[in-house]
């Protein structure tokens, strides 16, 4: 029996990564500096999981950026757009990677990003390979073998991580018509089998190859395809131990194929779906080891040791224990890093503590797995095992967990909570003549950067250094000075910035009842993007009200409207780690009746537009298309729980970004949000088709820049784009904003991104030939 893990946290233990590719970026500190501290983030992570009794630790797990943009560099699929930096050989190949993942605009050069997407059903983004037909690969990068040599120098002989050929070509987008993406295998494959001939050439023994998936819905060809890549590796490489890795879901109907490829091991996920694995256990092989993701690579809390032995011991006696592997069950990519470090988490209290497990306490739980498997009962094991069952037990009983009147609240929902009163297009006409918009209404997604100095006063004010009074002095001026600019550069719906709010999530869970906030729960969300999801330990209420002080504040500075700005049940369920003693659903339900009650404060106070953000409505998706029905059902469900209880005069918005609409469209429409804003702009405007195919009746805000990009998109650009906009939907239904809220960018590209943006809408207004005037009175009649 082995232990081995699927990969750990990137970051670093305080967000170091993140820091010095920030430095490196704004040339702060040289490529050199940047390189060391990748290589101490792998040395610490490589030593920590030796430490532990990790038999199989990884390699290539680290990444500056992303790992499925690492295989790209990896295999040479680098659009045409940055042959130049390719070429140019004074820039370091690094500086290739960040251009494909955050654009490049400078030394004369103006390259937009690649596009980024969500990583399955996770908040992690990745990067999103592009396509052409009959495309050519080649081996660019050898990060893979270069970490595998490096753990090697180290002491520490690693099993080396890729995405698969199968995952990597369906993760990816073809970017001309004609050809399916899957029909480049044979062209990839090569580069693939010189690889994996490299590592065993090395001194490689096992190599992990990840096809998430293998937990999807796959095509008559896809399988054939996996079928064909795994054979041609086994010829290529008959010595080297191939882990086959699946997660996220089960493996359903999948399983006779994984069973079939000719692989040493093949990876399963037990924490999301342990109902699979009396069937595999019925289909593997007898010469192929079995991995049991036993420990949940997604979620804190500990691992109950009782219910993953009574699985281990399942598998035992199906006669594979001499070929059991135990691991977590996916990538610790998705886990904080320490919950044990010094000074971490001093303010979580010691109960709740007790319940958790970050992700180094979670290579030791694997360890521990093994132990107590192998029947090793001396005390030390047996104290684990004890103090282990009552965490559990401790949890389970804890009063703080449950609320009576919460469960009281949930019991009296009925259909009325989920209805407004009137259909979209009678609130329409209303709120026309409440708010009298231009055509083409002008604004922004939230919030506005976070400088040095806003994210200072909110430390100052933890620590004691400012007061309370002098806090909210320092925000309502920067408050103030926001609302201005956005006057005098003529956007039409302003915000108040957000300048108090930490995080979009962890600002509401603060003041909701249930949730609980760690210091240093870090986990990674795209390139340097860190954030630090709540813990929703036990049921959610809202003791008072959120974000009515702010909002009347900018309200009052103002003669145009502001809107309310909130983050919606399914976001605040999915970006936090959430208990795991109840229905996802049921939880979901009781955040939304929370949000209910602070949209109803927010149309009390006179805020006429209030948005309620669902960014991660499609990223809750199940991935198997048979379970979408029954999480959409509840998930808009949840949303209109939160946003129906209003009048029709009160404009309510929605946003999501980075999400591909296509097959939910009717579960969109069925939200009935007035306004949704979406990202489009990395996809050129792909992502409206859908909504015109669907005739989505309602009003669309198409995201006219990338504001996950410090590159600024042209005025032009911006005026193109919403052209594209205009040939699918009408003109009444459009709205002109960024992709996203504006948190992370710096203020000078704000605001010449912005006054850009107005102006490209001031040139729609003029070319479309129709005044205010015409357009509330006339246009209502417009198809």
């Amino acid at each position: 029996m082995l232990t081995h893990n699927l990969g750990y946290p990137r970051i670093g233990s305080k967000r170091q990564l993140k820091k010095a590719s920030e430095a490196y970026w704004k040339e702060k500190i040289s490529l050199h500096d940047l390189l060391q501290v990748g290589a101490d983030i792998r040395l610490q992570n490589w030593k920590l999981q030796q430490e532990a009794g990790i038999d199989l630790i990884p390699s290539n797990d680290f990444s500056f950026y992303d790992q499925v943009l690492d295989m790209s560099l990896t295999v040479g699929a680098i659009p045409e757009r940055y042959h130049e930096i390719v070429t140019d050989q004074k820039r370091p190949e690094l500086d290739l990677y960040f251009a494909m993942a955050r654009g490049y605009q400078k030394d004369g050069l103006d390259i937009i990003a690649m596009e980024m997407t969500k990583w399955f059903d996770t908040n992690y983004h990745y990067i999103v390979p592009e396509f052409k037909k009959d495309q050519k690969f080649k081996l660019f990068s050898t990060k893979v073998l270069e970490e595998f040599k490096e753990a090697k120098r180290l002491g520490i002989h690693t099993k080396p991580v890729i995405l698969g050929p199968i995952s990597y070509l369906l993760l990816g987008k073809e970017k001309e018509e004609g050809f399916s993406r899957i029909s480049l295998l044979k062209n990839l494959l090569p580069v693939y089998l010189e690889i994996l001939t490299k590592l065993e050439n090395s001194g490689a023994t096992w190599v992990q190859i990840d096809e998430p998936y293998l937990a999807m819905d796959l095509s008559n060809e896809q399988k054939e395809a996996i079928q064909y890549a795994y054979n041609e590796i086994k010829k290529a490489c008959p010595s080297l131990k191939v882990l086959i890795a699946s997660y996220f879901d089960t493996l359903g109907d999948n399983i006779s194929l994984a069973s079939s490829l000719p692989a040493c091991a093949l990876h399963i996920d037990l924490v999301r779906a342990p109902e699979q694995l009396e069937k595999v256990l019925e289909s593997i092989p007898k010469n192929m080891s079995l991995s049991l993701g036993l420990v949940d690579g997604r979620n804190i809390w500990k691992n109950d040791f009782k219910n993953s032995l009574a699985l281990i011991e399942k598998a035992k006696k199906a006669k594979v224990s001499e070929r059991l592997l135990i691991s977590p069950s996916c990538s610790l990519l998705h886990s904080p890093c320490d919950l044990e470090e010094e000074h971490n988490e001093t303010d979580l209290t010691t109960e709740i503590k007790n319940w958790l497990a970050f992700a180094k306490q979670k290579v030791w739980e694997v360890s521990h797995l093994k132990n107590l498997a192998l029947g090793k009962e001396d005390k030390a094991n047996l104290t684990i095992l004890s103090d282990n069952q009552a965490a559990i037990q401790s949890k389970t009983n804890a009063q703080i967990v449950h609320n009576p009147k919460v469960q009281k609240a949930i019991d009296l929902l009925d259909s009325g909570y989920s209805q407004r009163k009137s259909a979209f297009g009678d609130r329409q006409k209303v709120q026309e003549d409440n708010l009298k918009l231009p055509l083409f209404p002008t604004t922004t997604i939230g919030s506005f950067p976070q400088t040095k100095e806003v994210r200072q006063w909110r430390a100052h004010l933890k620590k004691g250094v400012l007061t309370q009074n002098q806090y909210d002095e320092l925000i309502s001026q920067e408050t103030k000075t926001a609302i201005q600019w956005q006057e005098d550069i003529g956007l039409d719906v302003l915000v108040h910035g957000e300048f108090e709010r930490n995080d979009m999530v962890e600002y509401f869970g603060e003041q909701l009842n249930g949730f609980v906030f760690t210091q240093n729960g870090w986990v990674q969300s795209y390139g340097s993007r860190c954030v630090k999801p709540p813990i929703i330990y036990g049921d959610v209420s809202r003791p008072q009200a959120m974000t009515q002080k702010w909002t009347s504040y900018a309200q009052s500075l103002t003669d145009k409207n502001v809107k309310g700005m909130l983050t919606g049940p399914v976001t605040i369920l999915q970006w936090s780690f959430v208990r795991n003693d109840q229905a996802r659903s049921a939880t979901c339900q009781q955040i939304a009746l929370a949000i209910r009650e602070e949209v109803k404060d927010l149309e009390n106070a006179g805020i006429k537009i209030i948005q309620i953000d669902e960014p991660a409505l499609r990223e809750g998706l199940p991935l198997r298309v048979s379970n979408w029905d029954e999480y959409l059902e509840w998930a808009v469900d949840c949303f209109r729980i939160a946003s129906t209880g209003v009048e029709d005069k009160t404009q309510i918005h929605t946003h999501m970004c980075y999400s591909e609409f296509n097959d939910i469209i009717k579960h969109i429409a069925a939200m009935d949000a007035d306004v949704i804003t979406i990202e489009c702009s990395r996809s050129q405007m792909e992502l409206l088709d859908a909504f015109a195919e669907f005739q989505y009746p309602n009003e669309i805000g198409p995201g006219v820049y990338d504001i996950h990009s410090p590159r600024i998109p042209t005025e032009d650009e911006m005026v193109q784009l919403m052209e594209k906009a205009k040939a699918v939907i009408s003109d009444r239904q459009l709205w002109v904003n960024p992709d996203c809220g504006l948190k992370t960018r710096g203020w000078k590209e704000t605001k010449e991104a912005l006054t850009r943006m107005v102006q490209a809408a001031k040139t729609l207004r003029k070319d479309t030939g129709l005044n205010i005037s015409s357009f509330t009175t006339n246009a209502v009649n417009t198809p």
